[in-house]
């Protein structure tokens, strides 16, 4: 039955290995690692962010330009516009067709057939008289 070796590295060998990176007796973190005999994937990278100057690690920066976060702001204000204009507008169709239901129930009438008499006229806009 193989056990698997775990090596524990002293915080002076982590030090050593880090400063030599930084210094750049080294090119790569590969390089270290080959020179060591160091076999974990992120252990430099590890010492790395934890020992050194953090210089060498991968950090994402994100550019913008002045214009850019501001377009970002006024898209999200746009958004917020036309989400509440939906809302307006959902809400003046309920209203619409409650009053819709009310007024065909006092005039005696079903609904569904008052539509399909009114046909397209009902929620067309009325032309205007041209003068």
């Amino acid at each position: 039955m193989n056990q698997r070796v775990i090596v524990r590295y002293s915080i002076g060998f982590k030090l050593q290995v880090v400063n030599q990176l930084e210094s750049g007796r080294f090119s790569s973190i590969c390089e270290a690692k080959e020179h060591y005999g160091i076999s974990g994937a992120e252990t430099i990278q590890k010492w790395l962010r934890k020992y050194g100057r953090n210089e060498l690690c991968p950090k994402v920066v994100r550019v913008e330009k002045p214009n850019e976060k501001n377009q970002i702001l006024e898209l999200k204000k746009q958004i917020r516009q036309l989400k509440e204009a939906l809302g307006q507008t959902q809400a003046e169709k309920v209203i619409g067709e409650e009053f819709l239901k009310i007024a065909c129930e006092k005039m005696g009438l079903d609904v569904e057939d008052f539509k399909k008499k009114a046909g397209g006229k009902l929620f067309t806009e009325p032309e205007t008289e041209q003068s």
